[in-house]
């Protein structure tokens, strides 16, 4: 269970990080239907990066 878990937050952090990246890179512009400037851009970022490192952490142990 903690191995799906793992594998759940491991692609859910990708997919936001990517999101941010694609948001940071439209400098203003709606991604997604939302308006994200390139400073907003960062709370996703660490929030996929949170989620990312947790769930590699868990698929590890």
């Amino acid at each position: 269970m903690t191995r799906f878990f793992g594998a759940f937050f491991t692609i859910l952090g990708t997919f936001i990080i990517l999101f941010a990246c694609v948001a940071f890179l439209n400098d203003g512009k709606p991604t997604l239907g939302w308006k994200i400037t390139q400073w907003e851009s960062v709370v996703p970022f660490l929030v996929g990066t949170v989620f990312l490192i947790t769930g590699v952490n868990m698929m590890r142990n």
